[in-house]
């Protein structure tokens, strides 16, 4: 397994599997592991049935009972088009196959929209767990708008058998405060009906591309997103692996401290993702990392996300384009090989 990771890393395999964190100490964090609902949800003020469904989160698929999670999310019908999707596999028109192939795979959970999980619910919800995903952006309006829209309610994941629900909150937005409250309600009342709550935590905003830099994905706007979501009490927290630091002195605004670039950061990519960790309050809320738009090196590209993730102590990855835009054969191969790096003790926390 391990030769298999190596080899994909390439000549990154040194620098990713070799380094040692200096600035955010590993004893500090809450690390997954196969108590970590016990660890860390029994204290909190969450209800039996979000333990019960936690535990199933846990529980499922190739990485049952590890603490680490591997989902397929696919709601980019709504946030892309369904044509730009599915186009390269049009068998994912089809939910059922979307469904099919989270659970051939071996992940967690599966996480769709309304339409899609509400079609094949009584065939597979309690197969898998499902993550309904409340809120999108969608590509039909013209002009263009970046807003996320409630497309369903809390009471309709519930009353399809979802373990968890989802939204995407665009914080540095103009729309972001109304989001905030929305989603904040949201997840008060998906935690009253004993379900696990997922934010996708991402930053939106023109002003946040500088000089030719996207901060968008720096990791100290990145991690502020996180430590927001975990104050509206999202158990799991969905963000964009840093690739940069210095959003806030770059763009001149907000407040931060200089030992954040000094201290609690390198330019590592471990130490860049260990910072967003921290910010999921030390990892009380687990980080998973997405792994972004399919390519020619997904492999690749899957499994550096997958080691930098867990090294700095995040919980999983959340993969769906690399997946489902290629045949199902290669999907579920590409689904496992993520995974195969949260099996392999030889990947260890740094």
């Amino acid at each position: 397994m391990l030769d298999t990771i190596v080899e994909l890393l390439g000549k990154d395999a040194d620098s990713l599997l070799g380094h040692t964190c200096q600035t955010i100490a590993r004893e500090n964090l809450h690390l997954p592991g196969p108590d970590f609902v016990d660890r860390i949800f029994i204290p909190t003020d969450r209800s039996v049935p979000v333990l019960k469904n936690l535990a199933a989160l846990f529980g499922t698929g190739r990485l049952a009972g590890t603490g680490y999670m591997s989902i397929l999310p696919v709601d980019q019908g709504i946030e892309h088009s369904a044509g730009a999707s599915f186009a390269p596999n049009p068998i994912y028109f089809d939910p059922e196959n979307i469904v099919k192939l989270a659970l051939e795979a071996g992940c967690n959970a599966v996480a769709s929209t309304l339409g899609v999980l509400g079609s094949v619910a009584r065939t597979y919800a309690h197969k898998i767990p499902f993550v309904l995903k409340l809120n999108h952006n969608e590509l039909l309006s013209l002009p263009a708008i970046y807003d996320e829209t409630l497309f369903a309610s809390v009471e309709q994941a519930y009353d399809m058998g979802a373990a968890a629900v989802g939204a995407t909150i665009y914080f540095g937005s103009p729309e972001s405060r109304r989001q905030i409250l929305e989603i904040s309600k949201a997840f008060r009342r998906a935690h009253e009906l004993g379900m696990a709550t997922i934010l996708w935590a991402y930053t939106r905003n023109p002003a946040f591309v500088k000089d030719g830099v996207d901060y968008h994905v720096s990791a100290d706007l990145t991690g502020q997103a996180n430590h927001l979501a975990a104050t509206i009490e999202a158990d799991i927290v969905k963000q964009k692996q840093p690739t940069v630091n210095g959003g806030y002195t770059a763009i001149g605004f907000g407040k931060t401290d200089k030992r954040v670039y000094t201290e609690l950061c390198t330019d590592h990519p471990i130490d860049l993702t260990r910072y967003q960790v921290a910010n999921c309050y030390m990892g009380r809320a687990g980080l998973i990392n997405s792994g972004g738009a399919a390519g020619a090196a997904d492999f690749a590209e899957a499994v550096r996300t997958a080691v930098i993730n867990k090294r700095a102590g995040g919980m999983g990855l959340i993969s769906g384009r690399k997946a489902f835009q290629r045949p199902m054969a290669e999907g579920i191969k590409l689904l496992q090989t993520i995974q195969d790096v949260y099996l392999c003790k030889d990947v260890t926390i740094a």
